[in-house]
Parts: structure tokens; sequence; C-alpha cells
């Protein structure tokens, strides 16, 4: 669905301005709705074409951290797994790689490096691994929120050394080729923009060296255009279970960790930073490596997302993730929703199905039960008083059904019978579900 005009020329303005203010050659956004890149903007010289790339730093780590979860669904790791189960001989390794990924580890933010290691060319994983001690520990690891650059280079460690593959080979395979992003590279591909330090005084440009990272590369070594990392922001708001479970995306938006406990507004999930933006929640992550600023956010219950580039370590004022998280936010302020047509259902359901829809009451509050053909899933909804989304509940057999929403996710809504079969009750959690108000089973 294309963007109401007046909502592209916002955007078109917001980058405009955003440019000019924050003092970068070039920035350039492109916003995807239900898997489609709908509208892409940019300002400043020279203009970016949409196949152009740009380095997207830390956004890497989302790549990395799904390719850890794929593992582990597959049974090849826990995410309890202690960090020593899989770098055997580590000195730091009593952390887990849960708390690795939610940057709840406690390990220092960057690796030992003679110069700032995104400036300097990468050293190998053997070598990366000998330069640990148990000092790379900065605070205790539990729940405290710190980032660490060092962290995801270990994390691509263990992906190398469980599956004896590279961390790039794996990535290529498991990701890029099967969503056919063919314009996100491990190196700059031609075209690609140049990355500058912007002098502080006289607004001069210093291009900025573009290097191998090594065995830091999962932490932010890739290149991308802007209709590839949309697809990746289209990915995560509505994955495709041939990649990745929906359920495990679902887990990797799970705070793992609050980087603000007085105010609530950011946090890390599984390889995701989460944003608070008024009522809405957002997933994604920034990224910047010498030259290059990048962001992505995405709101998954619209399936919209934001992914936008500048080609300058820093803007002069702002930054690229509220710049990002701002654009989300005019769309999803001024576009109306998307709403699916009502489609009539083809016939009833099954008489296993018919026999529980209709009215229930539990402790005087009227339920409604009904069924989504299209889902193959029943639904109930509290009707009096006024209740919040409604529960959805999936077949297991005949009189078992898996709750997959709210408070009543992974509970078991089960069917109790008469003697003569006619069904009874609805007992969910003990809640027990009757057709009359005034009985209470």
């Amino acid at each position: 669905m294309a963007l109401l005009l007046e909502t592209t020329r916002r955007l078109d303005s917001l980058v405009a301005e955003t440019q000019a203010e924050a003092a970068v050659p070039t920035l350039v956004a492109g916003v995807v709705r239900d898997g489609v890149l709908t509208h892409v903007t940019s300002a400043g010289e020279p203009p970016a074409d949409p196949a152009t790339q740009f380095r997207i730093g830390s956004i890497t780590k989302t790549m990395t951290a799904a390719l850890v979860l794929g593992l582990r669904d597959e049974g090849r790791l826990d995410l309890d797994d202690p960090l020593d189960r899989h770098l055997p001989g580590t000195p730091v390794g009593r952390v887990t790689l849960r708390q690795i990924l939610g940057h709840a580890s406690g390990l220092q933010r960057e690796p030992d490096s003679d110069g700032w290691w995104e400036r300097t060319e990468g050293v190998d994983l053997d070598t990366l691994l000998a330069g640990l001690t148990p000092a790379k520990i900065a605070h205790p690891p539990h729940h405290t929120y710190h980032y660490s650059n060092l962290a995801y280079g270990l994390l691509g460690g263990v992906l190398e050394r469980l599956t004896g593959r590279s961390w790039w080979d794996l990535l290529h395979e498991r990701l890029l080729a099967p969503l056919g992003l063919t314009r996100t590279s491990y190196r700059a591909e031609e075209p690609f923009a140049r990355g500058y330090l912007v002098h502080p005084w006289h607004g001069t440009l210093r291009e900025e060296p573009r290097t191998d990272t090594g065995a830091m590369a999962p932490a932010g070594q890739l290149w991308a255009s802007v209709p590839d990392l949309a697809r990746w922001a289209a990915f995560l708001a509505d994955p495709d279970p041939a990649l990745l479970s929906p359920a495990t995306v679902a887990q990797m938006c799970v705070p793992v960790a609050i980087g603000d406990p007085d105010s609530w507004t950011s946090g890390h999930g599984l390889g995701l930073e989460l944003y608070r933006s008024g009522e809405r929640i957002y997933v994604g992550h920034g990224g910047s490596m010498p030259g290059y600023v990048a962001g992505l956010a995405v709101h998954r219950p619209s399936r919209t997302g934001v992914v936008a580039f500048a080609n300058a370590y820093g803007f002069r004022s702002g930054s690229i993730g509220v710049t990002t998280k701002r654009l989300l936010t005019e769309v999803l302020d001024h576009e109306p929703v998307p709403v699916a047509p009502w489609r009539p259902a083809a016939g009833p359901p099954e008489p296993t199905v018919a026999e529980l829809t209709g009215r229930w009451w539990w402790m005087g509050r009227e339920y409604e039960a009904a069924w989504d053909a299209e889902a193959e899933e029943l639904v109930f909804s509290l009707l009096r008083p006024a209740g919040p989304a409604p529960w959805r509940f999936t077949r297991v057999d005949a009189d078992h059904w898996r709750g997959r929403s709210g408070m009543n996710d992974g509970e078991i809504l089960a069917v109790r019978r008469d003697p003569a079969g006619t069904v009874r009750t609805l007992d969910v959690a003990t809640f027990v579900f009757t057709r009359d108000p005034d009985r209470l089973d």
C-alpha cells in the first residue's frame, strides 16, 4: 500500500531538515509496510541511489543473533549454556549465551586493540580469544545492561566452533541468500557511499578507512542497501517460518535487560534493541562504524519499519536513532491502518468446534467464543465488561486447545463433558467457564 502524499511530504521534509541540522553529506531513509518498500527519501549530495550500499555497523548484531537462535531451535545449543561449553578454556566462560545476546554478561565494551578496533584491521578468532582475561568482565553479569561489542565477537566464535563454518558463510547461506539480500555484503561493493568524518569547525570531510574487522565482524562488519535492509526489517516484522520461527523472533523481542531502569524507555532483547515511543514498542538496532551511522526500527503489530543511513560518523545535532524512530512515528501517526476485508466462511465449523462457540460465563463475566476459520483458532472475547484483546487457542485435539495470546498464552483449555458426551464446561488453568451465569463449577 502506497503512503499518502501528505505522509511522504512529511517524511521528505523531515529528512531534508535533519540532513541540514546534522551536517552529514547524505541522509537516506526507507519505509517498509507489509513487506513492501513503499517510500525512499534522501537529502544531500550526491543523492543516494537505492542500490547504494552504506555500512550498517551494529545492525549486523541482529543477524548474528538470528543465527544463534536458529541453532538453538535445531537443538545444537541452549541459551543458558555457559560460554565455556562452546569456547573451552575461555577465562570469561561462566557467562551464558543468553546474557551475551542481551548485553547482560558484564563483558567489557570493546576488544583489546592497538588502536580503535573499528578503524584497525581485525585479528583472527584465536588471537581474539588469546587476549581474554578474567578482567574482561567489567562488572557482575546478571541482568544489568552493559553494551558489549566484544560479546558479539565471541558469539561469532561460538557459531564458528559449533558448525565448523565461518560466520560469513553461515550468514550468507542461512539468511542473506534465502531472503534475496544480494546487496548485503562483507566488504563494500560498488556503488557504495564513501564514509566521512565531518570537521566540527570548518565542515570539511575526511574519508574514513573501510576495515575488515576479522573476528569482530559479527559485531558490525556488514554493508547493505536501503532495499536490502528494508527486507530485513520486513522479516523481523513478519518472519518466514522456513528461516526462523515466528515464536523465536517474538522471543528476541522480550527484554533481557532494561537500559534505563528509572524510566523504562529502552532495553535489549536477544539481539534486538527495544524502544518505547508513547504507547508503542519498537524493535530494531542502531549502527555505527567510522564514516557511517545507520538505524533500523520496526513496529511489529503493524508490520511497519524504517531504515536509515548517513555517511558521516555522528550527527552534529540529534542522532540517526532518534531520526529513525521519529520517521516511524510519523508514518504510524498519519497513515491509516490497513484493514483486511471480512470474508464469509466457506461453511460452519465441524461439530466438535461448533459446540464450543457461543456465550460462556465465569464469575459473573460474559464471554463469547467464536471460530476464526482462516486462522483455525478459537477466539475468546470478554463482552461484559469490555475487555482486552481476545484470547486465541489452537487445537491440540478435540477436547484440548493451547492458548497463544494474552494471559492464557501457553495454557490449556480443556473441554469437560458430561457422561452423555455433551460439553458441560471449559476449564482454562482452573478457571471454569459455564453456559449459565448462576452456575459455579
